[in-house]
C-alpha cells in the first residue's frame, strides 16, 4: 500500500498454491533492513526509490524467490475498494483514539464489532498508538496483525459460494482501483480459486524478525523455515545461500 508519502506503508507477499489448496500471505515489516541501490535503508524505501519494481526485486533478493506479479493500492484506492463491496464488519481489536491535525487524521473506535465504511477500515488498518501512547505495544507489529485479520474479513464476506457469479465483477472492482500487472482474466481465476479453497485456507503470518533500533532484522533460520514451507515455487528447497538477508 502506498503511503502517499513515496515510502510503501504496508508490504504483503502472497503465494498461491493451487496444487496444495491454500492461500498464504506474509507481512514484511516495513521497518526491514535492506540493501538498496548498495546502501542500508528500510525496506518500504525500495518503493520510494524505484516504484514496484525495486521492491519486488529487493524482497526477491531477501527471500531468494521471485515475485511474480505486484499489486500496489493507494490509500485512496483501499477506502474505495471497501465501499465497493458495501463495507466490511469486522472486530476491531482494542479502543482507538488518535489524532493528527498535521495529516488531519482523527481516529476514533471503540474495541469490538463493527461495520466499517472504506474510510473507517482505512484509519483502522493505519493505526498504530493513541494520543497517550499505549495501545499494541509492538506498534507495526500489533498494526500488521489487525491489516492480516481485516483481509481475512474481507475475504470472509466476499469469497463464498454465493458470490461466485461475482468473481468477475469483484475482479473489475479491484482493477479499477489497483496499479497491477495482473490481467482481468488473472483476477477472476484467483478469486475462483480462493472461493474453491475456502476461507479457511487463507492464512497469514509476519516474517519472523527482531527490532534493533533503527532497524527490523530478519531472522535468517525461521525465515528460510517460513519460505520453504509456504512460499519457495521450487521444487527443491532454497538454502541460505540462496537468501541475502542484511545481519
Amino acid at each position: 500500500m502506498d503511503d502517499h508519502n513515496g515510502g510503501s506503508d504496508t508490504n504483503i507477499l502472497v503465494a498461491v498454491d493451487a496444487e496444495n489448496d491454500y492461500i498464504y500471505g506474509v507481512s514484511i515489516p516495513r521497518d526491514t533492513k535492506a540493501v538498496i541501490n548498495g546502501k542500508n535503508h528500510k525496506i518500504n524505501f525500495a518503493y520510494n526509490s524505484g516504484g514496484t519494481a525495486l521492491l519486488a526485486e529487493t524482497i526477491s533478493q531477501q527471500l531468494g524467490i521471485p515475485v511474480d506479479f505486484t499489486v500496489t493500492v493507494d490509500l485512496d484506492g483501499f477506502a474505495a475498494l471497501v465501499n465497493a463491496i458495501g463495507g466490511v464488519d469486522f472486530e476491531v481489536p482494542i479502543s482507538m483514539n488518535y489524532d493528527d491535525p498535521y495529516q488531519d487524521l482523527h481516529i476514533h473506535f471503540s474495541a469490538g464489532m463493527q461495520h466499517l465504511s472504506g474510510a473507517e477500515a482505512l484509519k483502522v488498518v493505519r493505526f498504530r498508538h493513541n494520543n497517550d501512547g499505549s495501545g499494541y505495544g509492538s506498534e507495526d507489529i500489533g498494526r500488521m496483525q489487525t491489516q492480516q485479520n481485516f483481509l481475512k474479513a474481507v475475504a470472509q464476506q466476499t469469497l463464498t459460494l454465493s458470490n461466485v457469479d461475482k468473481v468477475g465483477e469483484f475482479a473489475k472492482i479491484f482493477q479499477q482501483y489497483v496499479d497491477t500487472d495482473l490481467s482481468l482474466g488473472n483476477l477472476a481465476w484467483l478469486g475462483k480459486e480462493a472461493i474453491s479453497m475456502g476461507v479457511d485456507k487463507i492464512s497469514f503470518s509476519t516474517l519472523p524478525n527482531e527490532w534493533r533500533s533503527p532497524y527490523i532484522y530478519l531472522d535468517p533460520d525461521a525465515t528460510l523455515e517460513l519460505v520453504n514451507q509456504y512460499l519457495n515455487p521450487y521444487v527443491e528447497d532454497r538454502t541460505m545461500e540462496d537468501l541475502d538477508i542484511p545481519s
